[in-house]
């Protein structure tokens, strides 16, 4: 077998694209041979998928697996380029898998999670499965995240508008049907309202701190602009505390006034079902959230071309 030096793998990752390992792997198959470690490369979607990693893949799907016994829930968002792949059947079949995956996997990273061994294949990983898909679909295509919930209570999830939003509730109580309702109506709850926490001491002090900063800075300013302004220690005392905690109260799930019912909060609705239900956590994915979404001025490029003929 001939020895694969590291100017090989770096002359076959710049020809190709492809990373170290795969390139390695390439040259150590084909004996070192150039030629046929790039055809492997190919062969195997690797090559193909390396030259998409420019582009811009901000849609795609979310997606829950739950355990039968609702113990162990998972959600993963897979991104695609375009709304219509996301929509396709090899697609949304293959993230239903790394959904299953994510749910039974030890993995604590995105990385770790790549580089495990594929469900239908042991010998390839779960980032090789993603590559060969790629150069199936055409189109980039990236496992974005993962987050999995064991519990002693129960786990539910909810989906909406087809992957766009996925969430996952971890619920404390006995998973009766009516516990299961509740906690599925929760799940829309956070889907519609975005909390960021599910209670008041969930919440960072330094947030806290920073929040009552901004805020008395803000009332001061409009106090000072006033036409009758207040004492500034009113305003400390009373305007201050009053807006700060109708912040906490849209941000925090239980404090929210619940969608289904204007004259109740979440907290309320939830223990009108069960004294002993309780939210523990929740987990809300939206495909592409705070990535960059790919823009088409075709007016714009237009006028480009015609600038440089």
């Amino acid at each position: 077998m001939a020895d694969i030096s590291a100017s090989m793998v770096k002359e076959l990752r710049e020809m190709t694209g492809a990373g170290m390992m795969d390139c390695k792997k390439a040259l150590t198959a084909t004996n070192g041979d150039m030629d046929q470690a790039v055809t492997w490369l190919r062969e195997n979607g690797l090559a193909k998928a390396a030259k998409k990693e420019s582009r811009i893949a901000a849609e795609g799907v979310c997606a829950c697996y739950i355990s039968d016994d609702k113990k162990t829930g998972a959600i993963v968002e897979v991104n695609s380029e375009t709304d219509f792949v996301a929509k396709n059947e090899k697609f949304t079949s293959f993230v239903a898998k790394v959904a299953k995956m994510a749910a039974e996997t030890d993995a604590k990273c995105i990385d770790c999670f790549l580089d495990s061994a594929w469900c239908e294949d042991s010998s390839v990983t779960v980032k090789e499965a993603l590559a060969s898909l790629v150069a199936v679909i055409g189109e980039k295509l990236s496992i974005r995240r993962f987050e999995k919930i064991v519990t002693d209570g129960f786990v539910v999830d909810y989906i909406h508008n087809g992957g766009k939003l996925g969430i996952l509730v971890e619920m404390e109580g006995e998973a009766t049907d009516a516990n299961i309702e509740c906690a599925k109506n929760v799940a829309m709850q956070v889907c519609a309202m975005k909390p960021s926490y599910v209670s008041r001491e969930d919440i960072p002090a330094d947030f806290i701190a920073s929040e009552t900063d901004i805020i008395t800075k803000e009332a001061l300013k409009e106090n000072a602009e006033s036409n009758k302004p207040k004492p500034e220690n009113i305003v400390i005392e009373r305007i201050v505390p009053g807006r700060l905690d109708k912040e906490l109260k849209e941000i925090c799930l239980v404090d929210q006034v619940y969608v289904k019912d204007q004259d109740m909060t979440v907290a309320k609705y939830i223990a009108s079902v069960s004294k002993d239900l309780k939210v523990k956590k929740f987990v809300r994915f939206e495909t592409g959230e705070g990535m960059e979404k790919r823009e088409e001025n075709f007016a714009e490029e237009v006028a480009k071309q015609m600038a440089g003929n």
